[in-house]
């Protein structure tokens, strides 16, 4: 690395003082609730429609589950699966498992019982705290072929009164025998274990990544990983000193985890939580709370831009707004701001690096490549490095595209049990993304896609981003995305699948033409098919795959 021409940190011209300048984060989460418990014990921590916990009151609460935990017999270094939405159950669920000693396992709500199991059953998950319709929907027979010895289940309802029937669409079941109430539990008073702080070191979450390129892994996060992101967040975003943050993002992605619930709990601030995103309650909610900050994908802005009701006023208390999780086209950062007045500030992270490797600096602008017409997701922070290297591992010029690989103190360790794959993804413990990008010479890193989205189109190669961003300029288009297609001739061929704006009209074959104004030759898409959505992950991410199985499950149903 000495050699390396990225190793002396362009990118450091453009970060503030409070960006460069050193930090000292605590050990863990559990630390920093301390410290806020220390110094500011009533302030609301968790605001959940009309109900409030001060940081006091969680601080109890979370005890008590730890305490419970404990005595249930979960030991130090046990695994703990959470399966809940945004609510408090979720932060009481984890503060509590951590102060057990424990490692936390956050799994997707949105998954079917095949993909939980094999979670439960990878990760040796010892206790599994989820929600009560989904213990008795489908849990209860998972947890049931895999280690899980200890269940807590809640109900979202606690914890507030209003009832919002456009989120909290659930009666209360009665308590499952087989399993303990979270919210009984946490008000039980019961004292948390002495002697299990967590280091560093210690794996706070196993992280299991969507499965995009085969059977899920599971990344583990450090306290270590997540402590320095949730410090350089607090440092880096210049948000007033008692910040309030929505949580658009899911708490169980690493996004969440740790942009929301971490920022704001290292920065002694209020996080607010709606249960899971609709675009009228979180509206509501931006009234009602007046957030500073929030982070969500591309298609959770889309989606508040296209409510009926959204006004200017709803965005006017926010100081910072960022992306990730989903490409973030220039086009709709132009209309955002047209609109509403906020510059969303484009980022780029894994799970493997602990969310955010890169993000734009508060007073700077992401500038777009004039040759691509990509946006720049940001730069490194100052503890970083991130290089681009071609092939074979060698770095190539700035400028030039490459795969993108990141060494810092936000770079997991390796994979959950997974030693051939620790070593392939992280050599000497630097991550190989599997992204292809390149960085231009102040430092501004671009990314153009997944490595294997790259589309072959007669030996041309196309990246779905390029066409996806021309796709996003044009007034109807709401949602796009890009796949490679079978084709006879060409090997494969581009196809686009679209949704509208409300109200809007246009046909496919307006929509190729449009593309192929703007793009050479073999880049437009041969082929268009409006949706009324695009398949999405919980986080917001369009998920092309099943996009591209789409194709292929049409194409076997016309033979």
């Amino acid at each position: 690395m000495t050699d390396s021409r990225y190793a002396a940190k362009p990118w450091l011209a453009l970060l503030g003082d409070a960006q460069r300048a050193p930090i000292d984060p605590a050990d863990s989460l559990v630390h920093a609730l301390r410290r806020a418990v220390d110094e500011t014990p009533d302030r609301t921590f968790l605001a959940y429609f009309d109900g409030r916990l001060t940081y006091r009151e969680v601080d109890e609460l979370s005890d008590s589950v730890a305490g419970h935990l404990a005595a249930r017999g979960l030991e130090r270094g046990d695994r703990v699966a959470v399966l809940l939405q945004n609510s408090p159950h979720f932060v009481l669920a984890v503060l509590g498992a951590w102060k057990a000693g424990a490692t936390v396992v956050p799994v997707n709500p949105m998954y079917k019982s095949g993909e939980v199991g094999h979670v439960l059953r990878d990760g040796e998950v010892a206790a599994l705290i989820c929600s009560d319709r989904a213990w008795e929907s489908y849990l209860r027979d998972t947890a049931a072929d895999s280690p899980v010895r200890i269940v807590l289940t809640g109900c979202e309802l606690d914890f507030q009164t209003r009832g919002d029937t456009r989120v909290l669409t659930f009666e209360r079941l009665p308590q499952a025998e087989d399993a303990d109430d979270l919210t009984a539990v946490a008000r039980a008073g019961h004292k948390a274990p002495e002697g299990r702080d967590a280091g560093p070191a210690d794996i706070a979450l196993i992280s299991y990544t969507s499965g995009t390129s085969g059977t899920p892994k599971g990344a583990t996060n450090t306290h270590g990983n997540i402590m320095h992101n949730a410090e350089r967040q607090r440092t880096g975003l210049a948000l007033p000193g008692t910040p309030v943050y929505f949580a658009m993002a899911p708490l169980f992605h690493i996004t969440g985890m740790v942009c929301q619930l971490g920022a704001c709990l290292n920065s002694a601030g209020t996080l607010v939580l709606a249960y899971r995103f609709e675009a009228g309650v979180v509206l509501d909610a931006f009234a009602e709370h007046r957030p500073h900050y929030t982070v969500g994908p591309s298609t959770a802005f889309m989606a508040l831009a296209a409510h009926p009701s959204v006004t200017p006023d709803h965005f006017s208390s926010f100081v910072n707004i960022s992306s990730g999780g989903a490409p973030l086209p220039p086009a709709l950062v132009e209309k955002f701001r047209a609109g509403f007045g906020p510059y969303i500030r484009n980022g780029y992270g894994l799970t493997e690096c602990t969310a955010p490797c890169a993000s734009v600096p508060p007073g700077l602008e992401a500038p777009v490549d004039p040759a691509s017409g990509t946006l720049a997701v940001g730069v490194p922070g100052p503890d970083t490095v991130v290089r681009i290297v071609d092939d074979r591992g060698q770095e190539v010029p700035f400028g030039e595209q490459g795969e993108i690989v990141v060494r810092g103190p936000q770079v997991v360790p390796g994979y959950w049990r997974r030693p051939e794959a620790t070593a392939e993804t992280f050599p000497d413990g630097e991550l190989r993304t599997g992204d292809i990008g390149f960085m231009d010479p102040q430092g501004w890193l671009y990314v153009v896609d997944r490595k294997k989205d790259m589309i072959n189109a007669s030996g041309f190669k196309v990246w779905p981003r390029e066409v996806e961003d021309v796709l996003y300029t044009h007034p109807a288009v709401r949602e796009a995305a890009v796949v490679g297609v079978p084709d006879g001739y060409r090997g494969e061929t581009v196809k686009a699948y679209i949704s509208l704006r409300p109200g809007a009209e246009t046909d496919p074959d307006s929509l190729a033409v449009y593309c192929k104004e703007r793009l050479a030759a073999y880049k437009y898409p041969r082929q268009v098919e409006i949706l009324p959505d695009l398949p999405k992950t919980a986080s917001g991410k369009i998920l092309r795959r099943e996009l591209r199985s789409r194709t292929h499950d049409h194409k076997r149903q016309q033979k």
